[in-house]
């Protein structure tokens, strides 16, 4: 893809030779400028450029924290980088339908993108601490101790905070060199990758690839992470060939919503309501109900959360019916919330995440949600869903039909209801 630099119409070429990058680091010059194709304008600094893979490093700070993530061209209108502006999709040519594509066009990207290594991990240092056991045996007894035990690091050190993303991936690499003689520690390497690729970057190709390697099947949580990955790359009919006559795991209620197959997200919802997970299962159906606009069903859902008034503890207890009784708002306040009622201005409200309150700020600009920004929050797996959610509910200009990240869907789902308040809040 070629640069258009707005003010001359000739085409220039976004990379730029590392001595030059490094001549402007050394001066004082305003923050790069990323203009996304759904409106959104983020400040920041544009890092490494890879135009062969059309997509760049960008570093920019989410409710005061520094994280750096790897944009897509295709996602991005225009950026200006050290004063210049470079137009990289013209509004017009950017798609609006999900893309489609059959399924061997999609286990192609899989066979091909998926096996090749991400040109970063070279450059990648890994960081961990030297204190863990290399091993990393499946079951490692005794406390839980993330200076030790991988799993339990990645958990606890590595998926909150971003910019250890890709030197955690790095580590799991590292570990399947290792384990090569130890096929169920490989087959956990290669899913633990799977997952990683999945959940962090939502590099789906790579995702499904290690997925596959590791034979994921969708009574799993992986396995249902390799079905939205086909669904995610194109291909609806391989994720539900994939999903068809097994007994599934609870996340293929989220699956099926978000692909609008929604009475089956209520058959997999029937089969745990006799389970320890029946409030999750209700959540999830009324989270595929409403986004599928059948709100008093959804309603009815969340409404069963309310009237069990029953979870494992207190604490899980509290996070159930935050969620359900302010989803239930947030449906009562779709006319309200209308973005053509609502005065121009910054408005912000919150809503129960996993970890505690989640606030964010609505920016609303001539009838148009311009931004929607996470300013606080104490959640620790969110995964894509602090940039993901808020550029999703800016894309559809409403916030009634949103794909909650996979893995962070408490996080996605809080985002979701607090804007409704805010923008609520700022109704005429």
């Amino acid at each position: 893809m070629m640069l258009v630099p707005t003010k001359n119409n000739l085409f220039f070429c976004l990379a730029i030779s590392l001595s030059l990058v490094f001549f402007w680091s050394s001066l004082s010059v305003a923050e790069d400028l990323v203009e996304f194709l759904n409106g959104t304008e983020v400040q920041g600094e544009i890092l490494e450029i890879r135009k062969p893979n059309q997509e760049f490093d960008f570093k920019f700070k989410i409710a005061g924290k520094e994280v750096t993530q790897t944009i897509a061209y295709a996602k991005v209108h225009a950026v200006t980088l050290k004063g210049k502006r470079f137009v990289l999709t013209e509004k017009e040519a950017a798609a609006t339908a999900r893309v489609v594509r059959t399924a061997e066009k999609v286990q192609q990207r899989i066979d091909t993108i998926g096996a090749s290594v991400p040109d970063w991990l070279a450059t990648t240092e890994m960081n961990h601490p030297a204190t863990l056991d290399m091993t990393w045996p499946k079951n490692p007894g005794g406390p839980w101790d993330e200076s030790k035990n991988i799993g339990q690091y990645i958990w606890g050190r590595v998926n909150p905070n971003v910019s250890r993303w890709r030197p955690g991936i790095k580590l799991v690499y590292h570990c399947l060199d290792l384990h090569q003689n130890e096929p169920d520690l490989l087959q956990r390497d290669k899913e633990k990758l799977g997952v990683m690729y999945f959940q962090l970057l939502q590099d789906y190709e790579r995702a499904a690839y290690w997925l596959q390697q590791a034979d994921a099947q969708p009574t799993t949580e992986p396995g249902i992470h390799l079905c939205e990955c086909y669904w995610r790359l194109g291909s609806k009919s391989l994720a539900m060939q994939a999903l068809a006559g097994n007994r599934l795991h609870i996340s293929a209620i989220k699956l099926y919503g978000d692909m609008g197959e929604v009475d089956k997200a209520l058959a997999v919802t029937q089969s745990f309501e006799k389970t320890s997970l029946f409030n999750e299962a209700w959540l999830n159906a009324g989270d595929a109900l409403r986004a599928a606009g059948r709100l008093d069903e959804a309603i009815a859902y969340y409404q069963k959360v309310l009237d069990k008034n029953q979870a494992r503890n207190q604490e899980y207890l509290s996070r159930y019916k935050g969620r359900a009784a302010e989803a239930i708002e947030a449906i009562r306040l779709f006319d309200q919330a209308d973005v053509s009622k609502v005065a121009d201005g910054k408005y912000r409200q919150s809503a129960t995440g996993y970890n505690g309150p989640l606030e964010v700020e609505v920016t609303v600009n001539n009838a148009r949600i311009t931004q929607v920004k996470v300013t606080k929050h104490r959640e620790k797996q969110f995964y894509a869903a602090l940039t993901d959610t808020p550029q999703q509910i800016v894309e559809q200009q409403s916030y009634r039909n949103i794909d909650g990240t996979s893995g962070a869907t408490i996080t996605s789902q809080a985002i979701v209801n607090a804007t409704a308040k805010a923008l609520a809040q700022g109704a005429k």
